[in-house]
């Protein structure tokens, strides 16, 4: 198949998880995202991660964020490699770091730097903290923006401590954002001919997570809490509930959703109780309604109530990893993958791309050693 971002030519120099899983939805697309790596510092400082280590410089964590793309092995402080660098960027469309905000001049990645290579090259900046302010030099990863932008008070039960979220989503999220805005850059460059920097940073991303309670607290004061059993902050029910053998997740959004709720489940009277009339009344009487869940959902397990919600009301059992990744339905719709892999004879196996082109994925391809790629790149 013929993915869409097939012949634009990415460098990038990263390390562990936003930066390269920018680069990571761009490859899956089709770019050819060429890693430069330091061979000196055993190239993204992700290689190594364990616990599960596949060879030198590679790694399980690593395969994650880097495959289908390439390695070229450089010194980019060394005159040669410097060179070598720049012989790429005449030919890529966009350079991309994730990098300290202070460094990107430093280095020579800024699109100052790079114009009179090529003047349409794209020069994209991820970090933590943005550039051109007070702590542009500062180092800093996802759970410390989830921390200081208030996700984590908003994450957990209200007589707990705040919690974070269980995977670096902050750093997925900029990720994501950092490749949408790469893009859109490259359309204007290829229309213009000229390029730019595009920034992206940790904090912004993490702060803009917030969406409406941020709005809320603004513009009316509104005091974002946590409510008990993760419930949402003005819809009722929408929050976690106990299930005979575990939890659920159920998502009453609208009053369709909670009278199909009450009728599949024989529980018609609750329709009439006056403290359950409608989403406002509900979420006034959280604490009841709670109560009248616990009975209710306590009576059948998870599987079950995911049998009889199916397709009808919103409704989710909480599976762990190993579980959800068992589902039938993951099986289903391709989300597993297998790809090849010089230490894995039996394959690794991976999550399929999250995207379909003309209703197909496309098939995956392991990440590079280290330099894996340095004599073919250089040689052209």
């Amino acid at each position: 198949m013929r993915r869409p971002l097939e012949g634009v030519r990415v460098l990038t120099l990263e390390h562990f998880g936003a930066g390269p899983y920018a680069t990571l939805l761009m490859a899956e697309l089709g770019a050819e995202v060429i890693k430069v790596e330091s061979p000196s510092l055993g190239g993204d400082a992700s290689r190594p991660t364990g616990p599960y280590r596949l060879g030198e410089h590679d790694s399980q964590y690593f395969q994650t964020f880097s495959r289908h793309k390439k390695s070229v092995a450089l010194e980019l402080k060394d005159p040669k490699g410097r060179a070598d660098f720049e012989r790429l960027v005449a030919g890529a469309e966009l350079v991309v770091n994730n990098f300290r905000g202070d460094q990107p001049a430093k280095l020579g990645l800024t699109y100052e730097a790079l114009k009179a290579i090529n003047p349409a090259i794209v020069c994209g900046h991820l970090s933590a903290y943005g550039r051109g302010n007070s702590r542009e030099a500062w180092p800093g990863y996802d759970y410390p923006m989830q921390a200081e932008c208030g996700l984590m008070s908003l994450t957990g039960e209200p007589d707990g401590p705040p919690a974070r979220m269980g995977v670096s989503i902050i750093d997925f999220m900029s990720g994501t954002t950092f490749a949408f805005a790469l893009v859109s850059a490259l359309l204007s460059a290829r229309t213009t001919g000229v390029g730019c920097d595009v920034d992206v940073c940790l904090f912004d991303v993490a702060l803009h997570q917030l969406s409406y309670p941020a709005i809320w607290a603004m513009n009316a004061g509104h005091p974002a809490e946590r409510l008990p059993n993760g419930a949402h902050p003005s819809l009722a029910p929408v929050q976690r509930v106990k299930t005979a053998d575990g939890y659920g997740q159920l998502m009453c959004m609208t009053e369709k959703f909670w009278r199909e709720l009450c009728v599949v489940a024989g529980q018609e009277d609750l329709l009439s109780d006056p403290r359950f009339e409608d989403l406002s009344a509900r979420h006034r009487n959280l604490a009841a309604l709670s109560e009248a869940l616990d009975g209710l959902f306590g009576t059948r397990t998870s599987a079950e109530w995911a049998a009889l919600l199916a397709g009808r009301v919103p409704f989710g059992p909480v599976n762990d990893v190993a579980t959800a990744l068992a589902n039938p339905f993951v099986a289903e719709v391709g989300m597993r993958d297998v790809v090849e892999h010089p230490d894995m004879p039996e394959g690794l196996q991976m999550l399929a791309a999250p995207i379909r082109i003309d209703g197909a994925r496309m098939p995956g391809k392991r990440a590079p050693k280290l330099g894996e790629d340095t004599a073919d790149l250089l040689r052209r």
